[in-house]
């Protein structure tokens, strides 16, 4: 009986200080994503000026502000696309773009390394992978 509640005793305290590695780890996970976010905000108020190379139908406007919007319009054309936000978050943005009402493009935005895929959805597969600078 002393055996195992000292087995379990042990047990315990050794997940409870494994844990609190775990904790320390995220915290510092956490201060580091603030700095890049603020770092990545700058730098991209610095490109602001680059608007002006694509013009931007009435229907995009709201979307041209984001980075990835001229590498996507630079690779699928300037038509009348419409552009579905599916998930917007802290790691990711993800549209689904139609012409016509017919789903055309999925495109893939990864916020903390800046890499956008584009894939046409029929039967295309992916048409671009890359980092944006």
């Amino acid at each position: 009986m002393n055996k195992s509640m000292i087995a379990l005793i042990a047990a315990a305290t050794m997940l409870t200080a494994c844990n609190n590695d775990k904790a320390d780890e995220n915290r510092g996970k956490s201060v580091q994503t603030t700095e890049e976010n603020q770092t990545q905000t700058e730098n991209e108020q610095q490109k602001q000026p680059s608007k002006t190379e694509t013009q931007t139908s009435p229907k995009h406007e709201k979307w041209s502000s984001l980075p990835e919007y001229d590498k996507i319009i630079e690779q699928i054309g300037n038509e009348d696309y419409t552009f579905n936000k599916e998930t917007d978050n802290d790691g990711k943005r993800v549209f689904l773009i139609e012409l016509n009402g017919e789903k055309q493009y999925k495109t893939v935005f990864v916020k903390n390394t800046n890499r956008l895929k584009i894939i046409k959805i029929n039967g295309g597969g992916e048409i671009y992978n890359g980092i944006i600078k």
